[in-house]
């Protein structure tokens, strides 16, 4: 999430009242978590396991509640609950915004595109043209939608991100600040869910089909031409490459990707990148052809024993 203007690293400090390190107009251009960081955006950390990797990322300032070395080039926000101030951030850049209608004045949408009964449309949403959104479809605001998509009722763009810290009173959700780009020649079936990201966006790209009742987590990139089928649920920050297929309840944990052109069949469960090109299949993943081999070996097992009892 970019800022509107760039701050400096005293005015950041300011707003979420933190000691600094660095120089009063350091640069302070956005944040983002870890795995979308750019240059002059700010990365929090408040585990010791991740500390070298959110210091060495290429985010430029850091909010960490740990004092350590600065290292060259960047910059230090010292806090005692960094999770809670990135919340603090999240709200004074990006607030909630109340909808005072169905559709909201300042939305844009494109020519000739059709918006059916009972849709809610968001502050600063844009729909590109030639759009055909059915009713009681939810968007969420800032998300962007290309040219020629069609989503069908009842599906929800933009709610938070399933993500929450484990506190002793309770669960803290990390406030999401980002939105859901869908690009052009985009279907999206009934009843789909598609999280905004933390931070940065969740993108559906060019010429991807998404059958009724699919979840796609947080900050996750699904890539071209890519069919997803019903009850595939697919967690945060997710990189599905180009043509992949996922058949029907397919689930997918998070932070992994999926190579170009791969197929997975129905009701496999994914916890670990797979490559392209290939076809698989089970819980864990393995290649369609393997893992049938090993149930049809199990089949024997049986006559096996009873050979060895005779």
């Amino acid at each position: 999430m970019k800022f509107p203007i760039p701050h400096t690293l005293k005015q950041i400090a300011s707003i979420i009242n933190t000691e600094y390190v660095g120089d009063d107009d350091f640069p302070v251009l956005g944040m983002n978590e870890i795995h979308v960081v750019e240059e002059g955006d700010i990365v929090f950390v408040d585990h010791p396991k991740y500390y070298d990797k959110a210091l060495n990322s290429n985010a430029t300032t850091i909010l960490i509640n740990k004092q350590v070395s600065c290292p060259s080039g960047k910059a230090l926000l010292i806090s005692d609950d960094p999770f809670r101030d990135f919340n603090k951030l999240t709200n004074f850049f990006k607030p909630f915004e109340k909808a005072t209608t169905s559709i909201a004045a300042s939305a844009k949408i494109g020519k000739n595109s059709i918006i059916q009964p009972n849709t809610f449309i968001g502050n600063h949403v844009v729909i590109g043209e030639h759009c055909q959104i059915h009713a009681n479809v939810t968007i969420y605001d800032h998300c962007v939608i290309g040219n020629h998509v069609t989503i069908h009722a009842g599906t929800v763009l933009g709610a938070d991100a399933f993500y929450y810290k484990n506190r002793p009173t309770g669960f803290d959700k990390l406030i999401s600040g980002g939105s859901v780009i869908i690009e052009d020649y985009v279907d999206i079936g009934s009843l789909c869910t598609i999280d905004r990201g933390v931070s940065g966006n969740t993108r559906i790209k060019e010429g991807s089909k998404l059958d009724n009742q699919v979840q796609i987590g947080h900050d996750t990139v699904i890539g071209k031409k890519c069919l997803i089928a019903s009850q595939t649920g697919i967690a945060g920050c997710v990189v599905v490459e180009d043509e992949v297929t996922l058949w029907g309840q397919v689930g997918v944990t998070s932070g992994i990707r999926i190579g170009s052109k791969a197929v997975v069949l129905a009701q496999t469960g994914i916890s670990k990148s797979i490559e392209g090109g290939k076809t698989y299949f089970g819980s864990p993943v393995e290649e369609a052809r393997e893992k049938l081999k090993q149930l049809a070996y199990v089949k024997k097992i049986p006559d096996i024993i009873k050979k060895i009892k005779d």
